[in-house]
């Protein structure tokens, strides 16, 4: 039998914005206001300062906001937003901390302290938000309450009173909560509209890494999924994982030239736009100046391209591609053309995607090159991962009709050659390189082993680099042992070192 399904249209809700911009858009919008929401993560995890940003949006927007605090004194939270360039004047700042409490006039041993203290501070919380009416209440922290609560169930009757004065007032709440008793998470995910919860794991080498995921939205339509993020000065930069089929354009088909005749021809004609190409081969053997000459004749075209590079340092490539008549330096100027040099263990997956993205849709660029994979492997926590990111990378670029360029380095020079990841499924198409011997020389040869677009060459050309950039040869014919990676060449047919083209 076959059931009917019917899809059902969200009602249209009022936001608040975060006041984080990839925040807002994994929630579709912002925050539904009226609402209260559970901010979870360990210490340091980031929680203030995404309750900072949403009080500050609430004061731009010329909203109330109040901060509660039950952990944190006033002059620790100031100092907190000065770090971040902040001014919090705006901002009602209500401090339950003092050191009233210390007063041996207040001890009494007639009622345990939890239940004069708990009741002391749900009023003290009624009575600012009674007398400010602010439209947004930051709540920090839910571990004070538990704390002072004693017994879980009492603890879930205060938070659930809480939620019904706050919506009484028409208020949008933020609380946060450091997961100090792990039991409870339960109860506050049930009771709270909205679950927001901020991770952060640390790495044997490198920055901890930060991730966010939204655990539990009701009513709203949200993108699922752990999101990269940076907490760093100014705030938290929130990375919406990347979804590749949100990004489809109508393009027709074209092919951008490579800037070399025969190596055109052994393309099947270049590199078709709205495609990736894989350049792989031993440490050494050409791969990124044959991405540096295709892209700067897609510079000389008129394209804007975007050049990340993860092995290697600003100043050697540009020296490098000027000794081989590769002039890149006037468009590095003009800002046709960015190079990006990358530190990966500084960068997260998210956060590149996040990097490519606004290249492509802010700064127009058509040409995208990715120094190499083997470097950005070790921004990604397993090839698992990067096979999984990669994809939704790659078909995003596909998507946005950009010509694509890889760069994988295999281990070794001869012989049995491997790589950390195997990209080539991936991949529309696969140019290979490879060192072969030939009297008494070491050469290069480069063939085209895959193209999902073109109909290309199935020989082997040798190639080099010179003074005037790179030179593509002839098919040549009569190699050995080209795949098990130690190519000899026994032909004929004159090689591009030959004087006068003979032997």
């Amino acid at each position: 039998m076959r059931r009917n399904v019917t899809t059902a249209t969200l009602p249209v809700q009022d936001r608040a914005s975060t006041g984080i911009p990839g925040l807002d858009d994994v929630l579709g919008g912002g925050l539904p206001i009226g609402h209260l929401y559970l901010v979870e993560g360990d210490p340091g995890s980031g929680k203030t300062t995404l309750g900072l940003h949403f009080l500050l949006e609430g004061i731009r927007r010329d909203e109330k906001g109040l901060y509660v605090t039950l952990s944190e004194t006033e002059s620790e939270l100031r100092t907190v937003a000065a770090s971040h360039g902040w001014d919090l004047r705006g901002v009602e700042l209500f401090e339950l901390v003092s050191s009233e409490g210390l007063s041996p006039d207040l001890e009494q041993s007639i009622l345990h302290p939890s239940q004069v203290e708990l009741g002391e501070t749900v009023r003290g919380v009624i009575s600012a938000v009674e007398r400010l009416k602010p439209q947004r209440v930051v709540f920090d922290s839910l571990s004070e309450m538990r704390l002072l609560a004693q017994d879980p169930l009492r603890y879930r009757r205060q938070v659930l009173a809480l939620k019904k004065f706050f919506s009484d007032q028409g208020c949008t709440v933020m609380m946060l909560d450091d997961r100090s008793n792990r039991e409870t998470d339960q109860q506050l995910h049930s009771i709270a509209h909205g679950v927001i919860n901020l991770e952060q794991a640390v790495d044997q080498y490198g920055p901890e890494r930060r991730r966010l995921r939204v655990l539990k939205m009701r009513g709203i339509k949200f993108r699922g999924g752990d999101h990269d993020f940076v907490l760093d000065t100014g705030g938290l930069s929130v990375f919406p994982r990347l979804v590749a089929s949100e990004h489809r354009l109508q393009t027709g088909h074209s092919v951008m030239s490579t800037g070399v005749a025969k190596l055109d021809e052994l393309m099947g004609g270049g590199l078709p736009r709205g495609s990736n190409s894989l350049f792989n081969g031993p440490s050494g053997v050409g791969k990124t100046t044959t991405a540096i000459s295709c892209t700067l004749t897609a510079l000389k075209r008129g394209d804007n391209a975007v050049y990340y590079l993860f092995d290697e340092g600003l100043s050697t490539l540009v020296t490098r591609a000027r000794s081989l008549g590769l002039d890149i330096e006037p468009y590095l100027g003009s800002g046709q053309l960015r190079v990006i040099p990358l530190d990966p263990a500084e960068v997260s997956a998210g956060e590149f995607a996040h990097m490519v993205r606004h290249a492509v849709e802010d700064d127009n660029a058509q040409v995208v090159v990715i120094d190499s994979l083997n470097a950005y492997l070790q921004a990604m926590p397993g090839s698992k991962y990067l096979m999984l990111q990669m994809h939704e990378l790659l078909t995003y670029l596909n998507h946005r009709n950009v010509v694509t360029i890889l760069i994988l380095a295999q281990h070794g020079v001869l012989g049995d050659m491997r790589t950390e990841v195997d990209m080539s499924y991936l991949a529309d198409a696969i140019l290979m390189f490879r060192f072969f011997e030939a009297r008494g020389k070491l050469l290069k040869a480069v063939s085209m082993i895959k193209s999902r677009t073109t109909l290309h060459e199935q020989t082997i050309r040798e190639f080099r680099m010179g003074p005037k950039g790179l030179e593509v040869g002839q098919e040549l014919t009569d190699f050995e042992g080209v795949l098990a990676g130690v190519a000899a060449y026994h032909g004929k047919l004159p090689l591009l070192g030959d004087e006068n083209g003979r032997r």
